[in-house]
């Protein structure tokens, strides 16, 4: 979610870095204000673009900041070049829009996998989570997010448009919706099976119940009545 322009410069310390204005970042630019007195700019530049990175506070920046400085030179030009390469020889897929280098994706241009059976992942990394389980061979489809109107997020905001081409081609049998569990989640696989039942494809949802070694008095409500729901015969 972007952050709100702030409302009067004057009230950022630090208005110079280009963040919105919110009481987490009016901290952090305090913080950063304070620190640029006594730490030279470009470790409190390098700081400060560190702390934008998700997960990572001020104290993890810092660290990550003099690891690097300390650090051989090779260590901080290979993370440059990573850096580098990273924005510029990586690409959407045309057919799938996972990120890739190649055009189509290694997946979507392997004849071995099953090209009539999509999952429908709601990022990249979702992608990783099922091919690290090996029991899949089909192909996938990333949306980049879920329908989510409190951030302003709507259908037209995620890849469902280029699914439903992709439908609408032809020769797909099933559509495996792996979006994650929640609210969000489930709305968007509510709307995507909307949008593609009247179509003739074959909309299905990954099973939910139990987790492996899980005791049923830990379990919550939600969880275990998926799990009788969804039981299966021995």
């Amino acid at each position: 979610m972007m952050q709100p322009p702030c409302p009067s410069l004057s009230q950022c310390l630090y208005p110079a870095c280009g963040c919105g204005y919110n009481e987490e970042y009016t901290k952090l630019n305090r913080k950063m204000f304070i620190m640029s007195k006594a730490i030279p700019e470009p470790v409190t530049k390098l700081i400060e673009a560190f702390s934008r990175l998700p997960g990572i506070g001020p104290k993890s920046a810092s660290r990550l900041t003099y690891f690097l400085l300390r650090a051989p030179d090779q260590v901080s030009q290979a993370l440059s070049d990573a850096l580098r390469d990273l924005k510029t020889q990586t690409q959407f897929c045309s057919v799938c829009y996972n990120i890739t280098v190649d055009n189509p994706c290694p997946i979507c241009g392997d004849s071995k996998r099953n090209q009539r059976v999509i999952a429908v992942v709601e990022e990249p990394l979702d992608v990783l989570a099922i091919e690290r389980t090996a029991s899949f061979d089909g192909v996938y489809h990333v949306l980049h997010g879920v329908i989510s109107p409190v951030n302003g997020i709507g259908p037209d905001d995620l890849r469902i448009k280029e699914l439903k081409t992709r439908v609408e081609r032809g020769n797909v049998l099933e559509i495996i919706i792996a979006t994650n569990p929640g609210l969000e989640g489930d709305a968007t696989a509510m709307f995507i099976q909307r949008e593609l039942t009247p179509k003739g494809v074959k909309v299905t949802r990954l099973a939910r119940g139990l987790p492996m070694g899980g005791d049923l008095e830990y379990v919550d409500s939600v969880t275990l009545t998926r799990a009788l729901q969804g039981r299966n015969e021995l």
